[in-house]
């Protein structure tokens, strides 16, 4: 063989090798996976924690957070008759203008009064986040917080609120968040943390409504298939360790 044409063959052997390891990269499978209804039967209790200006006297603690009869009807439709359907309300106010926040963030519904935050774990390499949400014209913006491997949390732009009625809010997962790891299980997905309402300045905070439904991510949940692939998956690896050691 001449030199030119085995040079080319070599190139070619590292090339397939390369693209094996960042096939699930490349390669997609898109699922749209629902991780919150809000109809209260998730596994998930939904809490409150606002800015220091947020209103406290005899009307009582705001924000207030509860489960609502009502839905979107480009998703349900208009027909109310034998659903049970919910929508998250958030019932806010504040003292004063500014840069207010509210954070709305999910716990264990086996936790009781006191559980804390629990993050949602969200399946695949997250694409995109989704969200119905309620606005009443005003000028304020949700933020999406997520967590990667490393502990690092992500605040992610779903959108500004000013418009009326439902409306389906977006944002894409940009690539510089890590969802990948060089060794094996490569796969390292985020987590949910929480939502963040933001107001404006120049926007009115004495009285406000803000509705939730259908929380849902676009995900890549492709993985390649390989020789002892069972190997990398944690819930098999304990397993198999643990069946070593019921034997040892």
């Amino acid at each position: 063989m001449k030199h030119g044409s085995f040079r080319v063959v070599c190139l070619i052997i590292m090339a397939s090798i390369t693209a094996a390891a960042f096939c699930d990269e490349n390669t997609e499978s898109l699922e749209a996976r629902v991780l919150e209804t809000f109809d209260g039967d998730s596994g998930y209790e939904w809490k409150t924690v606002a800015s220091k200006f947020a209103t406290n006297d005899d009307d009582g603690q705001f924000p207030v957070l509860s489960y609502i009869e009502t839905w979107p009807s480009a998703l349900f439709g208009n027909n109310r008759q034998g659903l049970t359907l919910k929508s998250l309300g958030i019932w806010g106010r504040f003292d004063r203008r500014g840069y207010n926040w509210i954070d709305i963030y999910p716990v264990s519904s086996e936790g009781g009064d006191d559980a804390g935050p629990a993050e949602i774990p969200i399946p695949g390499r997250l694409k995109y986040i989704d969200l119905w949400v309620w606005g009443s014209n005003l000028n304020y913006y949700i933020e999406v917080f997520v967590r990667d491997h490393l502990g690092v949390v992500h605040a992610l732009n779903l959108g500004n609120i000013a418009y009326e009625g439902w409306k389906n809010l977006r944002v894409r997962v940009p690539d510089n968040i890590p969802q990948v790891k060089r060794i094996l299980p490569r796969l390292a997905s985020l987590s949910f943390v929480k939502f963040r309402i933001w107001t404006q300045p120049v926007e009115q905070v004495a009285n406000f409504y803000i509705y939730f439904d259908q929380f849902k991510v676009i995900t890549d949940t492709f993985e390649s298939i390989y020789d002892g692939d069972e190997l990398a998956n944690p819930e098999r690896i304990q397993e198999l360790w643990n069946a070593a050691s019921d034997n040892g």
